[in-house]
């Protein structure tokens, strides 16, 4: 059975999510990596985003209520960033996120396709600075994720060609 939110998909509801963040953090001037894979084990952050005074903000976005209470991974993500913060829509109950934490909402627009309309941050987050030698280890995966993505978008045949070489090694 698909689950579904007003004739929305929850995978959709997510896309549209992240769209209106990663819009708004390139207004803020924060760089973004999706599904950033943290050092812990078995974690991945859903948007890991570097401001420019060298700050990590972690962003965990929520397509709904039963998203939230089934997942407790993101409570291991605050060894992992300076700020955390969860996004989600209008529609979302913000009642239900930890104090400690920072908020975006996304107002969906009327189609899942369509960057929502609007997309804010309601709630800071408070600043947890990370130990220097774990800030050290997550910039370095930063910078060398950002890089291999980069690398893998200009050209595309190389990549492949190095991921059927790894799989016969």
């Amino acid at each position: 059975m698909r689950e579904e939110r007003d004739g929305i998909s929850l995978p959709e509801t997510q896309l549209a999510i992240r769209r209106g963040v990663l819009a708004l953090c390139r207004s803020l001037g924060w760089a973004c990596i999706n599904e950033f894979s943290l050092p812990a084990a078995g974690r991945r952050a859903d948007i890991m985003a570097l401001s420019r005074d060298g700050l990590l903000h972690c962003i965990e976005i929520k397509s709904g209520t039963r998203d939230f209470l089934t997942d407790r991974k993101w409570q291991s993500y605050r060894d992992w960033c300076d700020h955390l913060y969860f996004a989600f829509d209008q529609n979302f109950p913000a009642g239900l996120i930890p104090e400690d934490t920072g908020v975006f909402i996304a107002h969906l627009g009327e189609t899942p396709s369509t960057i929502p309309a609007e997309c804010a941050i309601i709630r800071e987050s408070p600043l947890r600075k990370l130990p220097p030698a774990r800030r050290k280890t997550l910039m370095q995966l930063f910078g060398h994720t950002a890089a291999t993505r980069l690398m893998s978008l200009e050209d595309p045949a190389m990549t492949a060609s190095l991921r059927a070489a790894r799989r016969v090694d």
